[in-house]
């Protein structure tokens, strides 16, 4: 028995002996790192690991509170990834031990993984993961209390202030001075509010020791709850976040992150946020004034230096920062306002719009601008870069004659590349200041400027360097509510802000300072830059007039879109493009976390699409095999020109006499047979499907609905009643009263399968049994649900004669037959227009969604007249867009489309293509168990056992992601057991894309795991 470092061989002699003893182990062991303790990684000779504490003496409250707080986690929180103790043969978690003086000896479970600081797969996700680790075990200890915790400790950074006697242990008089200002602001500004926050046992030290990473750099262990101290709650957050930030490109966004994570799972105050940066800086000073007082005194413990060559550096990195960007930037992680009082001033903006005063040329009472592309990507972006502010002038100047514009303007939001300087860089390495914050005003030097409102001149700056502001001017302004706020005025003439001083009053509408030449507005062509300001981060008329894209959201909180401020015909402002994980944040922030993301674990972010392609951000092209919405092809031109057209001259609610309307429900109405001939428009399936119950129940005066198990026929709370893929599934609260399901009739793994040719009368039985089991409580069905091919049932065709049989029971009874075509409609299936026609039926009612409109949000219900009358109730149906002239104009060229490309007929070869393939490929690969649809409406189920029919949910899982890994094909599953691989691209979708799909699908199915 060794120790792996070849060090204190007696000692491990010592050791492996107490733990024969104690705990009946034996094995290989480590000596590991501590500052106080001995500690040491034990390898049982069964390859079971162990952490063996051996504490110094100290204060028995100290040792008796980590037992203590292991056994409340263990409890509280066992989920979370810590040491469990250990007992002895006795019983007991800690004994009595002998080694370098007396110890107690403590045996934990092991915690697998690598430190923090050695780990080479940490990165953002390890501080994310970190931040909730040390959330839920600070919401677990929150009612944890211990006399151990009570302790005045000198790493407990709430009494930082004591450490201002050891500033004398720094010899650097640079480091002295930065850690004595980072100490007396925590005594004069940081405690206060300090103490005005929660107070708690905290770990206090998730350092870059103590912290476990797994192989992903997901946290997966904390380690040594030696230093937790009861304090201020928020300092938790503080402390990993200054391990965390060493290394990090970003030390802000990792702060921001540790916090946001931490928020997330244990919601921390807006004070508390506000603080972490200043407590950040506070834990490396108190790192400081500690490591020189105790290297002072003990030299040879070199564990007292462990991290402490970060420390300053990154302390200085702290320093270059922005403190107030920095907390608006960590306010914004946790999910408050980057500027508490920013919606405040947009509000009373907007409120007060009508009462501005113009800014620029006044005498001109809604000014023609020409906005300018000065964007990195524009079309004259080369041309920009290439012009001196003469040249640029010039050019402007013929724009706006050619345009006939009163003058140009440069839009709030752009992305340029104009600006050169270093005055750009942040200290971030590699990060520049890129995206507009302001409105440009293009116009000739000496142009007078006006202010818009009352204010106070609160700042002037000449920021006279080439590609700077030039001469700046701040007005301060006051809301009704006393927030304040200040207009930045930038680009001026040096001669009109001579006259200006600080506490000058300027009046609305006075012209107070007129536009700069080139030679002294910072060498650009003479405009105007004008942007407000919320919060000016300390830098006066020193304000920053460009911000960065990736913290867009802060600096539009800092800087407002002006817009509201000019009130132009044209936008003056774009929308800054934003990556994934930010548009994922905002999301799940912003919109309700019901709706899901498509392909979460690596989301797509979308900007175009073309035919059976949607594009990405990066120009990729992937192929759509699940978006039947739109059905003639993604932005299908014809579609789009007809919704261009038509919306350029009206769109208004169908009460007006309108002939696209009455020719489009002509047109659509001729698509079925007598009698369903009486039409009514809406927005979406869901709505489609609602009118049609109320219809029903209007007609046969019944209440009760027959529907297909495991169907979905909308989001209403009407369809979720009728829906059991949703009032059966996770957060449904069971079948209604008023409901009855039939069994879905599964040709595969149903009760009767194929090669039974009376297996569709078989099914419809049940549907007799639902109209019975009414009868005996005396009741009717209004209504039978059903698709033409169950989508949700996992893609299924229905049995010959089915819907035939269902319908006669459903009739008999005195109810009406819906066919569901939101899904399936529209030639999809190649062979009908409609998949209902495929069994021969015609139905009372028929809704269509989706496909109706190619992505438009437009539906449609079918009736007959004699159902259509019985609704003519008295009471009013109307639908304020359903039918307005944009969607009949969409629905009609969608029609056409249909017609004059052939797409039912494409869809019918094209889909028999692709199941003729499937089904070929079935004979190499077992875990093909059924090929099923028409059309382009198909599914593939999977199974592991052609026998059992064993579902595969987990190979098809890997199915659809490596197909969207390798082969840029979107793919989805459906069925009850989630192992159907659901096909229904749009429509143009053509034999090459299929052929490429079986392929991919080939390839795929060869690299199944265990196959």
């Amino acid at each position: 028995m060794t120790d792996a470092n070849g060090k204190h061989g007696g000692e491990i002699e010592m050791i492996g002996a107490l733990l024969r003893d104690s705990y009946g182990i034996s094995g290989k062991i480590t000596a590991l790192p501590g500052e106080h303790d001995l500690n040491y990684c034990i390898e049982a000779e069964d390859a079971e690991r162990f952490l063996l504490k051996l504490h110094a003496p100290a204060e028995a409250d100290d040792l008796e509170m980590q037992i203590a707080v292991l056994d409340h986690l263990a409890h509280a929180a066992p989920q979370l990834p810590i040491s469990r103790p250990l007992a002895d043969r006795s019983g007991a978690t800690a004994i009595a031990a002998e080694l370098r003086g007396k110890r107690t000896a403590r045996l934990l479970t092991w915690l697998p993984g690598s430190v923090w600081a050695k780990s080479p797969t940490r990165g953002r996700q390890s501080v994310v993961t970190l931040g909730r680790l040390l959330g839920e075990m600070d919401r677990s200890l929150e009612n944890f209390s211990h006399p151990g915790a009570k302790r005045s400790y000198a790493w407990d950074i709430g009494r930082a202030g004591m450490h201002l006697e050891n500033l004398v242990f720094i010899t650097d008089e640079d480091k002295r001075q930065v850690v004595r200002a980072i100490l007396e602001c925590f005594a004069s500004e940081v405690l206060p509010w300090l103490q005005r926050c929660p107070r708690q046992v905290i770990h206090n030290d998730a350092n870059d020791y103590n912290v476990l990473l797994d192989e992903t750099g997901a946290a997966s262990g904390l380690l040594d709850f030696g230093d937790m101290v009861e304090t201020w709650r928020v300092i938790e957050i503080a402390v990993a976040g200054a391990y965390a930030l060493i290394g990090a490109e970003d030390p802000v966004d990792t702060i921001g992150r540790l916090a946001g994570a931490y928020h997330a799972v244990n919601p921390i105050s807006e004070i508390e946020a506000e603080l972490i940066f200043d407590l950040t800086c506070t834990r490396y000073a108190v790192s400081m004034c500690m490591a020189a007082k105790q290297i002072r005194d003990n030299p040879e413990n070199t564990y007292l230096l462990v991290s402490q060559e970060d420390v300053w550096r990154e302390l200085q990195r702290l320093q270059r920062e922005n403190r107030s960007l920095a907390i608006a930037r960590i306010r914004d992680a946790c999910g408050f306002d980057p500027i508490p009082h920013g919606t405040r001033i947009e509000r009373w903006l907007e409120r007060n719009a009508h009462d501005f005063a113009r800014i620029f040329k006044p005498s001109i009472v809604g000014p023609k601008v020409l906005a300018l592309d000065l964007t990195a990507a524009g079309p004259d972006a080369d041309t920009w870069a290439s012009l001196d502010a003469t040249g640029a002038a010039r050019l402007i100047e013929e724009r706006v004659e050619q345009a006939g514009a009163d003058f140009a303007i440069g839009l709030y939001g752009e992305d340029r590349n104009i600006y050169k300087s270093d005055a750009y860089r942040t200290p971030t390495a590699g990060q520049r200041q890129s995206i507009h914050l302001g409105i440009d005003l293009f116009g000739r030097a000496k142009e007078p400027v006006h202010a818009p409102f009352v204010g106070t001149v609160a700042f002037i700056h000449d920021d006279a360097v080439e590609f700077g502001f030039g001469p700046t001017v701040l007005l301060e302004h006051r809301t009704n509510d006393g927030d304040v706020f200040w207009t930045l005025y930038g680009h001026l003439s040096r001669e009109s802000i001579i006259e200006l001083s600080v506490g000058q009053e300027i009046g609305k509408g006075e012209a107070f300072c007129t536009l700069g030449e080139a030679s002294e507005n910072g060498n650009w062509s003479p405009h105007l830059h004008f942007q407000i300001v919320t919060d000016h981060l300390g830098l006066g008329a020193q304000m920053h007039g460009v911000g960065v894209r990736d913290q867009w959201q802060v600096w539009r909180a800092i800087s407002p879109d002006p817009s509201v401020v000019f009130g132009f015909s044209k936008p003056a402002s774009v929308v800054v493009a934003r990556d994934k994980d930010f548009l994922v944040r905002e999301r799940h922030r912003r919109i309700g976390r019901s709706l899901s993301i498509a392909y979460s674990a690596t989301p797509l972010k979308i900007v175009g699409g073309e035919g059976a392609y949607l594009i990405d951000e990066e120009g990729t092209r992937w192929l759509d095999m699940v978006n039947n919405v739109c059905h003639v092809g993604h932005c299908h031109p014809r579609v789009v020109k007809a919704a261009q057209a038509q919306i350029g001259k009206l769109n208004t609610n169908s009460r007006y006499l309108h002939d696209s309307l009455v020719e489009y429900s002509r047109r659509l109405a001729s698509l079925f047979p007598d009698p369903l001939n009486v039409c009514f428009f809406v927005n979406s399936g869901s709505e489609a499907n609602d009118l049609a119950i109320r219809l029903a129940r209007a007609y046969t005066r019944n209440h009760d609905i027959i529907t297909v198990d495991h169907a979905y026929h909308g989001h209403l709370s009407s369809l979720i009643d009728v829906s059991p893929y949703k009032f059966d599934g996770k957060g449904g609260e069971g079948r209604p009263r008023h409901v009855r399901v039939a069994e879905m009739p599964d040709l595969y793994r149903g009760r009767f399968r194929y090669g039974d040719a009376d297996a569709g009368r078989k099914y419809a039985e049940d549907v007799r049994n639902q109209v019975s089991a009414l009868a005996v409580e005396g009741r009717r069905p209004a209504l039978f649900f059903s698709e033409g091919i169950l989508g949700t049932g996992g893609q299924l065709t229905l049995p010959a004669n089915y819907l035939k049989e269902a319908y006669a029971h459903v009739r008999a009874a005195g109810g009406l037959c819906l066919a569901d075509e939101v899904q399936v409609g529209f030639g999809r299936v190649g062979s009908h227009m409609w998949a209902h026609e495929l069994q021969g039926v015609v139905p009372d009612i028929v809704t269509m969604g989706k496909p109706i409109g190619n992505g438009h949000p437009m539906a449609a219900v079918v009736t007959t007249e004699a159902i259509a009358a019985s609704f003519a109730n008295g009471m009013e149906y109307f639908n304020t867009f359903g039918g307005n002239p944009v969607s009949a104009e969409i629905g009609l060229a969608v029609l056409d489309v249909i017609r004059d490309e052939r797409l039912m007929h494409h869809c019918r070869v094209v889909g028999d293509r692709l199941l003729d393939g499937v089904r070929s490929l079935a004979a190499r690969h077992e875990i093909i168990g059924d090929v099923r649809g028409h059309g382009l409406f198909n599914g593939v189920e999977l199974v592991r056992d052609r026998e059992t029919l064993e579902p595969a949910a987990a190979e098809l899982d890997f199915v659809i992601a490596e197909m969207k890994r390798n082969h840029r094909i979107l793919l989805s599953s459906e069925g009850p057991h989630h192992n159907v691989l659901k096909v229904k691209p749009p429509a143009p979708f053509s034999t090459e894309d299929c052929d490429r799909f079986l392929g991919a699908l080939d390839e795929t199915l060869s690299r199944l795991p265990g196959r």
